[in-house]
């Protein structure tokens, strides 16, 4: 009976270890997708912000055209 105590026994730590495995590899895989979203929104809102940055130097370059333009006739 001893024999069958110590397979129950090594059975269930078999069992908690895999268990403890999948929760690092999805706490890795978490991590990972984390990074990739933080990345990625920066990366998206530094394209938009220079974009945002031209589209306001090309309104205030098309307003001093105007104003020089106007200020010309008569």
């Amino acid at each position: 009976m001893a024999s069958g105590v110590n397979k129950s026994t090594a059975s269930a730590r078999d069992f908690w270890v895999s268990i403890a495995r999948i929760f690092l590899v999805e706490v890795l895989v978490l991590v990972a997708l984390s990074g990739a979203v933080v990345g990625y929104l920066n990366w998206s809102s530094e394209v938009a912000f220079s974009e945002f940055l031209a589209s306001g130097q090309q309104a205030a370059g098309s307003t001093a055209v105007t104003h020089a333009v106007t200020e010309r006739m008569p």
